[in-house]
């Protein structure tokens, strides 16, 4: 109950409805500041659509979402996006043609207002997305980099710097390290608990037990669109998710044996 009680975001008896179906069945989710969070689970065990309802593209059907202690109410992705709740995509939503800077910045760019137009101050952006990205220790050639130069971990690096680049207080990631090189992996990865110390919650969905392994501090099941099991990392093993991930607890290992052979 104290992990709780310190949580920076949470979803309590949320459920989602489409049509017939229910995505989502009596959710409860929470993750405190400087927490990775891993969100586990098979293809149509809610987990997306759980993101979805946090990051406000989705209302919830029933429940209630409660951010940094009060119940909040997002009528589309900005609100969450107003109050520090920031998406990552798995396809990274990059603008290839356009520079790493105007990336950063796209549609919250720094200038002066003159009526109902914005002067994009394009020496203070670049000067910013400079400092962000140093911030982050997230190294390229130039902010002026056209996107589509970079390769797949640089390109995941610049979708973190964007999401946080306008003091975000939760980033969800979906499917972080899906495209990317083995050997690139590794820094996203590392980039990823880096935010920790600058006190971002991180929400990871993914199916790779080496990422969550490696850069969550704890780890929630969903099956079937309901709560399954979680615990924190040091707690459980790599065959115990798996387990929970087919809707089983106890004597995982044969099953995750099969599984991942």
């Amino acid at each position: 109950m104290a992990e709780q009680s310190a949580a920076l975001l949470k979803a309590e008896g949320v459920y989602k409805y489409f049509g017939a179906i229910t995505a989502l069945r009596d959710v409860n989710f929470h993750v405190a500041s400087g927490e990775v969070l891993g969100v586990v689970g098979d293809n149509g065990a809610g987990k997306s659509t759980l993101m979805k309802i946090l990051s406000g593209l989705y209302a919830p059907s029933e429940g209630t979402l409660i951010f940094d202690g009060r119940p909040v109410h997002f009528g589309s992705p900005r609100d969450a996006r107003n109050m520090g709740i920031e998406m990552v995509y798995q396809d990274f939503a990059l603008a290839g043609n356009l520079p790493i800077y105007e990336n950063i910045y796209l549609g919250r760019e720094p200038g002066r207002r003159l009526g109902g137009l914005t002067i994009i101050d394009r020496r203070l952006a670049r000067k910013m997305a400079a400092e962000h990205l140093d911030r982050l220790k997230i190294h390229v050639k130039s902010v002026d980099q056209p996107v589509e130069e970079l390769s797949g971990g640089q390109r995941q690096a610049v979708a973190i710097a964007r999401a946080t680049a306008f003091d975000a207080k939760v980033v969800i990631m979906d499917e972080p390290t899906a495209a990317l090189a083995i050997k690139e992996v590794g820094k996203v990865l590392d980039l990823i608990k880096s935010l920790k110390h600058h006190g971002v919650a991180v929400i990871i969905i993914s199916h790779r037990m080496d990422d969550i392994f490696y850069a969550c501090d704890r780890v929630m099941a969903l099956y079937q669109g309901t709560n399954f099991a979680e615990s924190p990392l040091a707690a459980t093993t790599r065959n115990e998710v798996i387990g929970w991930i087919m809707g089983t607890k106890g004597h995982t290992d044969s099953l995750a044996h099969d599984k991942v052979h």
